[in-house]
């Protein structure tokens, strides 16, 4: 079916449940705001829109697509010939999606949605908004999924693996100490845990049900005497059967935590509602009472510790020689051999799968030429991709996972002949990265804090980039990492302004998008660090963690102050210090090349 014929069959049973507006967000089960598996696709599947973020909404007469400035340009394309019309969150005149569904319900009408993937935070004031107008929530009915039938793809059954101490630097008996110490001081009896990163953290495992994301589709809850974990038992081997078995660990079925919660009266539950789906959340009796705060897990798996630290380290030299190599083959092949965007990124997935102890991908690396670059989350396929001439850039944003870590990094890459604009800006761009990278803070900064610092050679020529400049890093877990960010404006309810923590990893990649022109964006991660403690408090800095030049022919020094060379050319110094004795003699030529010190 076409996106018009999906969106009329869902209008169709619809009316047949009395639902003047339907709901589709983007997220799974476990509220996952980004990264979920096929099978929770709906909102790609109806509007036809294929982007990692936004939601679809539906009504007897309008489709709408919402998602952010990553996505605007691709949105454009899929979209095209639709009917489903975008909405660009976050530009003027454009109401949030939450908003557009209270105002467009009619009176006594009734908006609906899969209560499973919607969080109780927003079933509730939904809720409470609409009553003023006499109408009413319907929750239970999952018209998307009926929609897409039998061609819907099932949910994973992919098998659990630990991951030793030795990568994460503490046990799972340890780990489940720090949260019940923690649930003490709050008063919980119980702890939820919904985000699919938690249990994972909490009991050491990994899985593999979403691709480039090596986690598992189960719930914890965590009690001063229990541990129960819900997941389907066919992921289970007799290993980690026994596994969890010695580490007090209760499995149950994924489905059963709902009766387990409606079994509970008179508890203290540890619950956001922001991560609570409705469904959960309204199994719950009224006289239990609720803590709605995040997760105490999210703020551990944030901090990183020392044995954490040293791996993410190793991870990233074995990243960094692998991108060497990269770039290397990018410069010497384009023009001599045919290049396109897939198969310089099939190269760069081979020269990754070379390291030891690499799993997978962190996520679909963008290979973006020229134009394509201007589409934040761009991916080339096979049948949609572009021919890489010498000429102009090629923007390349790619991580790995490996058991000792996970990387996220872009670089822009010169293939021949800039223009003096393209340079300018590829400049720009690396003035901000590095103003951000060298930047000391005191204790109690937020990312929202420092943001300007990547924005502010980009405003002066009055460009922006529709984004966040950092997002947090996981530990073998997700690219995407809470609650802490690197972001522009204030903070919100959905993204508060979190303190940048020492052990905590972000990113750092301001970037310029000019749409159907071209792409530029330079990404590092960064590790927060203290620095002098006195007087005025307890200061804090960044250190790179990322091990790759910068592309020296792209960069036009006389946007560059001297103290920015200087930092240019110390991060190159460091880059050939740690790469080097990882490379043979031809590779450390080039990269001696690579990383030569610069003067005005």
């Amino acid at each position: 079916m076409t996106a018009a014929e999906r969106i009329s069959a869902l209008r169709k049973y619809m009316e047949e449940e009395g639902i003047d507006v339907y709901y589709i967000p983007n997220e799974d089960d476990h509220l996952s705001e980004e990264y979920t598996a096929d099978y929770f696709k709906c909102k790609s599947y109806i509007s036809g829109f294929s982007g990692e973020a936004g939601c679809t909404v539906v009504t007897r007469d309008f489709a709408g697509l919402w998602t952010d400035g990553r996505y605007f340009t691709q949105a454009e394309k899929e979209l095209e010939g639709s009917g489903v019309e975008l909405m660009r969150m976050g530009q003027e005149g454009v109401p949030d999606a939450v908003s557009f569904l209270i105002d467009h319900t009619p009176e006594n009408g009734t908006l609906g949605f899969d209560g499973r993937v919607v969080p109780a935070s927003v079933s509730l004031r939904l809720s409470e908004v609409l009553k003023r107008k006499g109408a009413k929530l319907s929750v239970h009915h999952d018209l998307a999924g009926k929609v897409w039938g039998s061609d819907r793809p099932e949910m994973p059954k992919e098998k659990i693996w630990t991951l030793a101490v030795k990568y994460t630097g503490e046990s799972a008996k340890e780990r489940i100490a720090r949260v019940r110490a923690a649930m003490k001081e709050r008063g919980a009896d119980m702890l939820v845990l919904t985000a699919l990163e938690d249990p994972c953290w909490l009991l050491n495992v990994r899985g593999n049900d979403i691709a480039c994301t090596p986690v598992a589709y189960a719930f914890a809850a965590v009690t001063q005497r229990s541990v129960s974990y819900y997941i389907d038992p066919d992921k289970l081997t007799k290993k980690t059967e026994t596994y969890l078995k010695n580490n007090g660990v209760s499995v149950k079925k994924y489905e059963a935590l709902a009766k387990d919660l409606a079994a509970l009266h008179g508890r203290t539950v540890w619950a956001s509602l922001r991560h609570l789906n409705t469904e959960l959340y309204s199994a719950l009796d009224q006289d239990n009472r609720i803590i709605n705060e995040a997760s105490p897990v999210q703020m551990f798996r944030a901090v990183k510790n020392e044995t954490e630290i040293r791996n993410i380290r190793n991870a990233h030299v074995k990243d960094g020689v692998a991108m060497v190599r990269f770039i290397k083959w990018v410069k010497e092949t384009v023009g001599e051999k045919k290049m396109t965007e897939v198969s310089a990124q099939d190269h760069l997935y081979a020269l990754r799968a070379e390291q030891k102890d690499y799993i997978e991908p962190s996520f679909t690396t963008i290979s973006a030429y020229q134009a394509n670059g201007a589409m934040m989350h761009y991916s080339a396929t096979p049948e949609n991709h572009a021919r890489v001439s010498p000429r102009g850039f090629l923007l390349v944003d790619s991580g790995g996972t490996y058991k000792d870590g996970t990387t996220d990094i872009t670089r822009t890459i010169s293939l021949g002949r800039l223009t003096k604009e393209e340079k300018m800006l590829y400049t720009k761009v690396l003035q901000g990265h590095l103003d951000l990278g060298h930047a000391r803070f005191l204790y109690g900064t937020a990312g929202n804090n420092l943001d300007i610092l990547a924005r502010r050679p980009l405003w002066n020529i009055n460009i922006d980039y529709q984004c966040g400049t950092g997002h947090g890093v996981g530990h073998v877990l997700s690219v995407h990492e809470g609650p802490h960010g690197i972001r522009w404006g204030m903070g919100t309810p959905a993204r508060p302004a979190v303190r940048l923590e020492p052990g905590m990893i972000v990113t750092n990649e301001p970037g310029v998008y000019l749409p159907h022109q071209l792409g530029i964006r330079i990404e590092n991660e960064l590790l927060v660090a203290k620095g002098e403690k006195n007087f005025y408090g307890q200061f804090l800095y960044f250190e790179d963690v990322t091990y790759c030049p910068y592309d020296l022919e792209a960069v036009d020094l006389k946007y560059l102050s001297d103290e920015e060379i200087g930092w240019l050319n110390d991060y190159h110094q460091n880059v050939y210090r740690t790469l080097a004795p990882h490379l043979n003699r031809e590779e450390q030529k080039w990269l001696r090349n690579a990383t030569r010190k610069v003067k005005r």
